[in-house]
């Protein structure tokens, strides 16, 4: 595999090609991986894959048209054969009066951060077998777990870089660690399955097998023989796996794409009150060994954390360079690149912040509701707010945890859940958004 310097050269190197072939201006992404994933079912090994690839992408602009093409073939003469199909291909696009790079005094200069993101990916097929085999094994000790649908073990890691014909080249490598386990539990018509799993950036960082097997384990047993829930009004409460939904929720309406085509929800939100006082949502892209963490953003700007909303506030958008030049703003370092195309949006290590109700305090605040540990399809409109989605989850009797439930909808208005969001005190870093226990009252409920 090659190393950061060479991904960073290799950039720079095409948008030197780019520039003399006849381009105006150019960037250029090459992101190198490597991968191994082990997975196990029933106690025995089922498959080993190990995968390397090294892919190129080139943006060219001539004038106010651009182009994207993107290659794995690296020799001289193909990438000489690209910057001439990509420079062709610009002259023949449309004009866009917003295309361009982004601003150069704005661009990351100097030593990046340094986020801890890397070990060096060392793992064997026979260390990864075993903790795939052990993860399985401990969900499948939970007593009423009656089958497997497997275990799983990876190890990866990849180097990224970036290169601008504005003189910005960078490059990161980051390495992922993954453990999982999915089970069933019961017999016949009342058997359930479901799953665990952690990953981290660091295989030390990674949660014992045991603690992940048992969870789908137990998760999957409490489950079993389901019941239907009476249709009314009444409080959710979502899980924090579940949770994290309506943050991802509230990006796509705060993004850019979505507020220059003006098709979001909270297009008229900036700077009013979008959840209850007390209640943050920020993103940091310098947490250390942070799934999401990143050192500059997908145009080379610096990134910083950042409050999206602040006591309950609606404090900013979510913009790339284009965005920001169609709406008369400075671009937020929350642009991400792909091999192919232009900058998308994205954010970092999202999370809820503010919550301090004990999660035991707020399930009796609710008296009977629902708690919700599982979301299905995506009746979600972000244009109106509109939310209806299938779930499958737990009643809350008397402020307690009881019985399962399934085959019901929740629904509602993402405008009135995230002001009537309550936010419990256990919020943890695990995934790339990270919510505690929520609690929305006054959703409507309809068993199917």
């Amino acid at each position: 595999m090659l190393d950061i310097d060479q991904v960073r050269e290799r950039a720079q190197d095409i948008v030197v090609r780019a520039r003399a072939g006849g381009a105006d201006a150019a960037d250029a992404v090459f992101a190198a991986d490597a991968s191994l994933d082990v997975s196990v079912r029933l106690g025995r090994l089922e498959d080993v894959g190990r995968s390397e690839s090294a892919d190129l992408g080139l943006r060219v602009f001539v004038g106010r048209r651009s182009a994207s093409v993107s290659t794995s073939d690296m020799s001289s003469a193909a990438l000489d054969a690209l910057v001439e199909r990509a420079v062709a291909m610009a002259r023949e696009a449309p004009e866009d009066a917003w295309a361009g790079l982004a601003p150069a005094e704005r661009l990351l200069h100097g030593a990046p951060p340094q986020l801890d993101l890397d070990d060096g990916g060392e793992a064997s097929p026979e260390s990864l077998r075993d903790a795939a085999l052990a993860t399985e094994a401990a969900a499948r000790d939970v007593a009423g777990v009656t089958n497997s649908e497997g275990g799983g073990a990876s190890a990866s890691r990849s180097i990224w870089a970036l290169a601008t014909s504005t003189g910005f080249a960078g490059a990161y490598a980051t390495t992922a660690y993954g453990l999982s386990a999915s089970v069933v539990a019961g017999e016949g018509s009342a058997m359930q399955r479901d799953h665990a799993h952690h990953a981290a950036r660091r295989r030390r960082l990674l949660d014992d097998p045991a603690a992940i097997g048992r969870e789908a384990g137990e998760r999957a047993v409490a489950r079993v023989n389901p019941g239907r829930l009476a249709s009314g009004s009444m409080p959710v409460v979502f899980d924090p796996r579940v949770g994290a939904s309506l943050l991802g929720h509230l990006v796509g309406a705060v993004s850019g794409a979505s507020i220059t085509r003006r098709t979001s929800f909270l297009l008229e939100a900036l700077g009013t009150q979008v959840m209850p006082v007390g209640l943050s949502v920020r993103d940091d892209p310098h947490r250390p060994h942070g799934l999401r963490s990143r050192p500059f953003d997908g145009e080379g700007l610096a990134v910083s954390p950042v409050a999206i909303v602040e006591e309950g506030m609606l404090e900013t958008w979510l913009l790339d360079s284009a965005a920001a030049r169609q709406l008369g703003l400075e671009p937020t370092g929350h642009a991400t690149r792909g091999i192919g195309g232009g900058p998308g949006v994205s954010t970092a290590n999202l999370y809820l912040d503010g919550g301090h109700v004990p999660v035991e305090t707020l399930l009796a605040d609710v008296g009977d509701g629902v708690y919700v540990t599982e979301l299905i399809g995506q009746g979600v409109n972000g244009v109106t707010g509109d939310y209806s989605r299938g779930a499958a989850g737990f009643r809350i009797e008397g402020g307690a945890i009881a019985g399962p439930v399934a085959e019901f909808t929740i629904a509602g208005n993402l405008k009135d859940m995230l002001l009537n969001l309550t936010a419990a005190n256990d919020l943890r870093f695990r995934f790339g958004i990270n919510v505690p226990t929520l609690r929305v009252d006054g959703l409507t409920v309809a068993s199917g």
